[in-house]
């Protein structure tokens, strides 16, 4: 108790760490690759799905994502009418087995890493911050999307999966080991960076700051061809959502996270915490 308490009494507020989500947040904009894979699954199934219904459950663990798509009652309608009974464990163990080389393979044409992560992320660097990472995918999918991003940019100085941990988002194990393997406390020196609902829960939930944005759901090329008052719609259903689960910051893109930063600990220094 007495080192907890020294360490809170000497902590002067700077933020040590900034752990990002994957899909979305530093690669492929819009989370088209999973996207692309569960729509595929279902399909393989005879089960037509709609776009809000695939995105809905973002930033779980992808079998969780599988079995939250099968409890809307939209998809779960179409699934009795169909096989005129209700989906099981087997029929989930079954799509998820072929979801994860679906998204292996569709990484290949959506893995750009989003404009200006790289040099933010550089900046973060010189700050002395250091660059954790987490996400719904398991340990081979993002094996494979690693060096792909590494060539392209991002390279994390950790990354968490989660079959890592004993639950996945929204729960805070993966932001609590990105903490351990990172070497950083107290928890509010912790910036969490997401696009997903469930993402900015989990650093919630981990006791960090959290910042949202980039939840339109587009890829880069879907934003330059759609009409600026549709992105503009959809960019205030993504603050309205990210605000709603309590985030801390919203932002409309990666550079802007380096104010952010400087109020965060503008914040911290006053006393605040999140």
């Amino acid at each position: 108790m007495e080192a907890e308490y020294r360490m809170k009494r000497t902590y002067i507020g700077k933020v040590k760490a900034v752990i990002f989500d994957w899909a979305g947040t530093v690669v492929d904009t819009g989370v088209m690759a999973p996207a692309l894979a569960f729509r595929a699954i279902f399909e393989e199934e005879g089960i037509a799905v709609t776009d809000n219904e695939v995105r809905e459950p973002m930033g779980m663990h992808k079998r969780t994502h599988i079995e939250k798509m099968l409890e809307m009652p939209t998809v779960r309608r179409r699934w009795v009418e169909k096989f005129d009974r209700e989906p099981t464990k087997d029929d989930v163990d079954r799509m998820y087995a072929k979801f994860v080389p679906k998204n292996i393979e569709a990484l290949e044409t959506h893995a750009d890493v989003i404009t200006n992560v790289p040099q933010t992320v550089e900046e973060l660097r010189d700050r002395g911050i250091k660059i954790g990472s987490c996400t719904g995918f398991v340990r081979p999918i993002l094996d494979r999307l690693m060096p792909i991003a590494a060539r392209k940019g991002f390279s994390p100085d950790v990354s968490v999966t989660a079959d890592e941990v004993p639950a996945a988002r929204p729960l805070p194990h993966m932001v609590w080991l990105n903490a351990i393997r990172l070497n950083v406390s107290p928890i509010e020196a912790i910036v969490k960076v997401d696009d997903t609902v469930d993402g900015i829960r989990e650093g919630l939930a981990a006791g960090c700051w959290t910042v949202g944005g980039n939840y339109v759901g587009l890829s880069a090329a879907q934003l330059a061809v759609t009409p600026r008052q549709e992105v503009q719609r959809r960019m205030k259903r993504a603050y309205d959502i990210m605000t709603d689960c309590g985030c801390h910051y919203v932002i409309d893109s990666v550079t802007e996270l380096l104010v952010v930063i400087d109020d965060i600990e503008r914040r911290l220094a006053s006393g605040e915490r999140p």
